[in-house]
Formats: structure tokens, sequence, C-alpha cells
């Protein structure tokens, strides 16, 4: 009946309240689904990493000197060239000589505990006829004696003698090998990697200085 109040008035999404031919709402669109990660991009190439050296100078070394040049590289534009140790002072002198570089603008060392060679003997040269620089560098073991270069450059006499003192490395052929800035009977070699440098030489610095080491 249509008065009678139990019959329901039909709700606009009830079946009876939809007018027939009305337009279904379309379904919502199913969620996107996440986008991949992006594949890791290459390393790019370090710009600053030594390149292989091949020139006129480093063939002449290898024509003369062989096996004992062990590598030549390019390091922001100067030449290093990595020769064995026991013909350091060869080396040395040829490149005095014949390759005229008259000069010894340094002479130090790098170590590095955990390699078998720990220490890099570094000499960096300079030639004023030419204006060119050079390294030399050599590998040498602990307690591995290095052939001075004293007697080619008088400038290397004290710089070596700094090399001893902070690393403890011995240049065979030294007029004078002994300590430069530490006391002679200091113990240890400050610039080792595996030096205490809070303890330092205790024994040392409780004589004379009166104090523990360490404060």
């Amino acid at each position: 009946m249509a008065n009678d109040p139990s019959e329901k008035a039909p709700t606009p999404n009830s079946p009876e309240g939809k007018a027939e031919g009305a337009p279904v709402p379309p379904a919502p669109p199913a969620a996107a689904a996440p986008p991949k990660p992006a594949a890791p991009a290459a390393p790019k190439p370090n710009p600053l990493a030594p390149i292989p050296l091949e020139n006129d100078l480093v063939r002449r070394l290898k024509e003369k000197f062989g096996e004992a040049i062990r590598e030549a590289t390019l390091d922001r534009k100067q030449p290093i060239i990595l020769v064995a140790a026991d013909k350091l002072r060869d080396i040395s002198r040829h490149c005095h000589d014949t390759e005229q570089f008259d000069m010894l603008a340094d002479l130090t060392a790098v170590d590095w505990p955990k390699r078998e060679k720990r220490f890099d003997i570094i000499l960096n040269l300079y030639s004023f006829p030419k204006n060119e620089r050079l390294r030399l560098k050599a590998h040498a073991g602990e307690n591995e004696p290095v052939p001075s270069v004293v007697e080619i450059w008088p400038a290397a006499n004290w710089l070596e003698r700094e090399c001893y003192d902070m690393f403890g490395i011995i240049f065979e052929g030294h007029p004078n090998l002994k300590r430069i800035l530490l006391p002679d009977e200091w113990q240890g070699f400050p610039l080792r990697k595996d030096y205490d440098i809070l303890k330092q030489d205790p024994a040392w610095v409780r004589e004379n200085l009166g104090i523990e080491s360490g404060q």
C-alpha cells in the first residue's frame, strides 16, 4: 500500500532507486605498481689517478737499467719512476750526470706498515737546464739498507738523517748517519704509523723531563 508506513522508500543507491539506463560510475583505478629502483650508476673514473707513462726518458732508463725500472706513471703532470732500491744510487747518478737533474729538491719517506716493503723512499728532482721535475721512488723493507745519494747531491746529507731519525731507514754509505731532530739515545721512530704518539719514549721522558710520558 502506498500509504503503508511499513514500506521503506527506495534509496538512491538501492536497485529500486536507480533510474533505468543510468550510467554506472567507473570502478576506482587499481593502485599503480611501485617504480623499480634505478640501477646503480657505474663508478666514474678518478681523474686524478696516476696513468702509465712511456716517454723518451722512461725508454732511456729502461734501456740502461732494465728490470730495475719497475714502474713509470704520470701523476698530476709529474713523472714518477719506481726503481729497485739496490739500484737507487746508480739510477740517481745517471739522472744527475746524463739527464741533467742537478737539484735534489727533497728526499723523504712514507710508511705503509701492512706492506712487506713498508717504506717508500722518495726523491724529488729538478733540472735547471730543462726546467723539468722527476720523482724517483723505491720500496724498502724494515732494516733493509738503502744506498745513500749524498755523493751525488750533497743536500741529501741532512735529508737522509731526518729519514733515519723519523723512520729508522738505514742509508748505506752516508758519511755521518745519526739523529738530527731527536736525542741520540731516543728509542723509536715517530713517523712510523705504529709509533705510539702519546707514550713516545717513556724512559727518556722520565729521566730528562721528570714526568711520565703521555702527560
